[in-house]
């Protein structure tokens, strides 16, 4: 059997490879209740669960089943996991971090079946497991105090611990490839390679993907229209600082709609020596908080990053649904992948 590696790159060079939208949005769909969220085991769990989506790994495996089948049927490659907030520190705040490992598991076991399911249906297009690794909700370079800025509420190593439990648990559920993302603070970032970099010695698995490692994406999100993280980083100055890496891709996922990302990915399509991700919102939330653009005009927002050659991956982020995905998809596919130059191709596809 092909290493599921070789196969992915071999894919992102022949075409635009299609990531899923979002998890979220599909989520509130269901109108769930807090009852959806309690397994047996939790049935008496003193705080409220309702909202703790990645719980719904354990508790509603049908539901994020048939989400994954959603998004694989209107032509993503590439799903992921049920993950975002799978880390004990975002677990604490239900306090479940003790569950973080068996999320993390469940959820990528939940997408590998999937994700086999439609490769077995059209081997010519084989689907791959992208294991989420989300931000959590603490941050290591700022202070949650504004009267003491030097206050931090997680340290480096805290993360770090975090994060490689997380990894395992994605890892032994099947994942292909680990992604980093929705980074706001790229301290985080680096504590979450740190620990992908101590898993994979540990499991004695190559770093670097040309050489049959998991893969690994990065993607940041500029918060605002200065063009620059919340830690403060611009577009070139975050593409740097993860650098050390080699990745399988950079790139940027939401805050902002596919026409306000458009210059800083376009940063990234020049500079960086790796294949290069966006999945932007639905456009800006309205004053409700909901996300107006539908399918069609995200795709004509997103038909001017694939004229000028900026991307390998693209997918949707907040308010984006399997239409936006589809629209994507199709739109896609009358586009040639971002070239790398010549010799980090063959690097990557060696």
């Amino acid at each position: 059997m092909q290493n599921r590696t070789e196969l992915l790159l071999q894919q992102l060079s022949k075409k635009i490879l299609i990531l899923d939208g979002a998890m979220g949005t599909m989520i509130q769909r269901y109108k769930l209740e807090e009852n959806d969220f309690r397994t047996p085991d939790l049935k008496d769990h003193p705080k409220p669960l309702k909202g703790n989506n990645d719980l719904l790994s354990l508790s509603r495996p049908d539901i994020i089943k048939d989400i994954h089948r959603e998004y694989l049927k209107a032509g993503a490659d590439i799903i992921e996991t049920n993950t975002f907030s799978g880390t004990s520190i975002a677990q604490e705040d239900y306090k479940l971090g003790h569950l973080a490992y068996a999320i993390n598991f469940e959820s990528a076991k939940i997408a590998r079946e999937v994700a086999d399911e439609f490769t077995l249906k059209n081997p010519n297009q084989p689907r791959f497991v992208a294991g989420a690794v989300g931000p959590t909700n603490r941050t290591a370079s700022l202070s949650p105090d504004v009267n003491d800025p030097g206050y931090r509420a997680i340290t480096f190593d805290q993360l770090a611990e975090a994060y490689a439990e997380q990894v395992n648990g994605l890892l032994d559920g099947g994942a292909d490839i680990i992604l980093v993302e929705t980074i706001f603070d790229t301290l985080n970032a680096k504590a979450a390679l740190f620990a992908i970099q101590d898993v994979f010695e540990k499991r004695g698995i190559p770093l670097d993907p040309k050489e049959g490692g998991i893969p690994i994406m990065i993607s940041g999100t500029i918060t605002d229209a200065s063009g620059r993280t919340l830690s403060g980083q611009t577009t070139e100055a975050f593409l740097i600082s993860v650098s050390h890496v080699p990745l399988l891709s950079v790139g940027l996922n939401c805050a902002l709609g596919a026409k306000e990302l458009r210059p800083y990915l376009k940063v990234l399509a020049q500079k960086a020596p790796f294949f290069v991700s966006a999945y932007p919102n639905a456009g800006l939330p309205n004053e409700f908080g909901q996300y107006d653009q539908g399918a069609n005009e995200m795709a004509d927002q997103v038909r001017e990053f694939l004229k000028e050659g900026m991307l390998n991956i693209l997918g949707g982020c907040c308010g984006t649904t399997p239409e936006h995905i589809s629209a994507l998809s199709t739109m896609a596919a009358g586009f040639q992948p971002r070239k790398l130059e010549l010799n980090e191709v063959e690097e990557q596809l060696d």
